[in-house]
Order: C-alpha cells, then structure tokens, then sequence
C-alpha cells in the first residue's frame, strides 16, 4: 500500500474512532454498549488464543526454567555453604575445647619451671625443611623470638628454635637425629645426653657407667649456659629400658619422650628463663602407690564338748564326796558320794550298837 493523503486520513479517522469507542467502553462500566460485541470476539478469538498459548507455553516454561535455573543454584550454593560453616562451627567447638585444655597444661607446666613464655600455634610440618624432624610455629622476630630458645608444651620439652623469620619459626624437634640435649636424672641427679631416633625412642648415654638406673626414672634438661639453646628442669622422658654396660665407661637408656611429636598444636617458647634451676619440680607428680589391704586370718578352735563334759562329771563327783561326808548322800550325785554316805550311816549304827 502506497502512502497516500487518503491512507494518512484513513490511519487518522481508524485512530480517533478507536479512541472514541474506548472512551465510551470505559464510560459505560458494565453496562457499555459494546460488552456484547466484546463477548461476540472473545468466543471467534478465544480458541485461537488458548491453542496458540498451548503450543506456546512449553516454550515459555523452558526459558523460564533457564532463567531461574541460576537462581536455584545460587540459593543451594549458599545453603550448602552455610551448611559446611554449620559443621565447621560445631567441629571448631570441639577442637577449640581441646587447645584450652592444652593451653592450660602448658600454663601450669610454665608455672611450676618459672619460665616466661610465648604461646604460639604449629602451623607447618617437616616438608618445608627437607629431611628434618621440623615444625613450623606462627610466632617470629616481631614477638621476640630468638634463635636457639627452648620450646615446650604441657607434656615437656618439644624442641628448639632453628630459624627465625619476621612472622614464623622453625623448630627441630627433640626427635631429630641431630639434636642432643644435655640431661639429668630425678633424685639421682645423674647426667647424661640425650639424641634423637626419628620415631623411635630418645638414646640418652649417662656419664656414670655404674649408676643405678631402673626402667620407670624419670629425667629432665640439665640446662645449657645462658640457658640457651635450653632452660634447666623441662621434663624430657622416662625410661623404658637399661643397656647392659658391658664394661663401658657411660651407660646406655632408652628414654620414651613425655611429648606425642604426632600430635604437636600448641606450644610455649621460652623468652624468660627461670630465676632458679626449678630441678625436678616440673615433672608430674608419681600417682600413688595402691595402699595393701588388710588380711585378717581367724583360725578355728575345736569346741571340746567331750571334755565339758568330762569336767562337769568329775565336778559332780567332788561335790558327791564333800556331800557324803556330811552324810547327806542323797544330795551326791557322783557315785563316790554316794558310797561315802553310805559308810557314814553305818558307822552311825556300829558307834550305837556299841554304846
């Protein structure tokens, strides 16, 4: 169709009379004289609009689903999330409860030795120091940490400061095999030097190769000069087994460490160390001996009901005897009595026959 004027005038006349007859639709409410033409289109359309919304539809719901796929996932993204910050929560809770027992062990360990520590918190193992029994604590030069400072935790020594760097340390630990640390026995005060095995237990040569040492004695650091690298008195281990000396001027133990190296969280760096060497009064005091339970022993002792009766015989018998002395055998009831009262009657008689 060509654009003419009579098609613009034609356009412009549709316009208006749309106009006008939606102006008087909506002036007449539900009285408005074109309801009943409305009615009349919507019964021809309506049908051709329900099958071609029915062909449309699962169209529409595909790109629907599309669309709020994203927002699905994001809400289960989340929920997930939250739900891994729930489980973490809980198991923080439990790992948190675990590190405040520990840190109050090694509190009370500080205590006891007088050492002035610094808490810190194995962050790294091993790996970032090649083949060394190592651990790598959060703590460094800006807390005033320094090479070759003790390190302990509630159990005992653990090791001591390699490296030091701004914000982290490097720790060897007390089973690596080139660390040795001079020792001394409980009570005894025998010394000795202690070296690591790896996993096995501590080698500990004691410089009296006839000190008397039993499986179960307990040993503890002798302290270095300047206490560095260690402070005297940091429980190191008990004894499980006593070489034979074989001659040999030292003696030779196998020392089980009080520290689980496996199991390493949170440590103390000695910064201070003690006024006093504290000796061995940071070692765990020994649990007590079982006190013996008394035995009571009641021997048995024969009734002797035989000789009772035995006794009360001759007893009766007496009696007999004293009774018929006096002439009163009735009374007797020994057969004794008896026979002497009946001597005394006659002897009554025989005095009377005589008078």
């Amino acid at each position: 169709m060509r654009d003419t004027r009579e098609s613009r005038l034609l356009l412009v006349l549709l316009v208006a009379i749309a106009f006008a007859l939606i102006t008087v639709d909506i002036r007449g409410g539900e009285d408005s004289p074109l309801d009943g033409a409305r009615q009349a289109a919507a019964s021809v359309f309506g049908p051709v609009e329900d099958g071609v919304a029915s062909a449309v539809d699962p169209v529409g719901n595909a790109v629907a689903a599309v669309r709020d796929s994203d927002d699905r996932h994001n809400r289960i993204k989340a929920l997930e999330q939250e739900n891994a910050k729930l489980k973490a929560r809980l198991g923080s809770n439990d790992r948190n409860r675990a590190r405040v027992v520990e840190l109050d062990r090694l509190r009370k360990v500080a205590s006891r030795g007088q050492y002035g520590i610094k808490g810190a918190e194995v962050i790294g193992i091993g790996a970032a120091q090649g083949f060394s029994w190592t651990v790598t604590i959060d703590i460094g030069s800006d807390d005033g940490i320094r090479r070759d400072m003790t390190v302990l935790n509630g159990d005992g020594l653990v090791g001591r400061v390699t490296t030091v760097g701004p914000s982290t340390s490097t720790v060897l630990l007390a089973i690596d095999p080139d660390f040795t640390v001079g020792t001394r026995m409980e009570k005894s005060g025998e010394l000795g030097f202690a070296g690591g095995r790896g996993d096995r237990s501590l080698h500990v040569q004691l410089l009296n190769g006839k000190a008397k040492i039993k499986k179960g004695d307990r040993m503890v650091t002798f302290g270095s000069q300047a206490d560095k690298p260690f402070v005297p008195g940091v429980p190191v281990g008990k004894v499980v087994r006593v070489d034979p000396t074989g001659g040999d001027l030292t003696r030779t133990l196998q020392v089980r460490p009080y520290v689980s190296f496996s199991k390493l969280d949170i440590v103390g760096v000695v910064v201070e160390p003690p006024p006093s060497n504290p000796r061995d009064t940071v070692l765990p005091p020994k649990p007590a001996k079982p006190k013996p339970t008394p035995t009571v022993t009641v021997t048995a002792t024969p009734s002797g009901n035989a000789d009772r009766r035995g006794n009360t015989a001759a007893g009766n018998g007496t009696t007999g005897n004293e009774n018929g002395t006096t002439g009163n055998g009735t009374t007797g009831n020994g057969t004794t009595g008896n026979g002497t009262a009946a001597n005394g009657d006659n002897d009554a008689a025989n005095s009377d026959n005589g008078g």
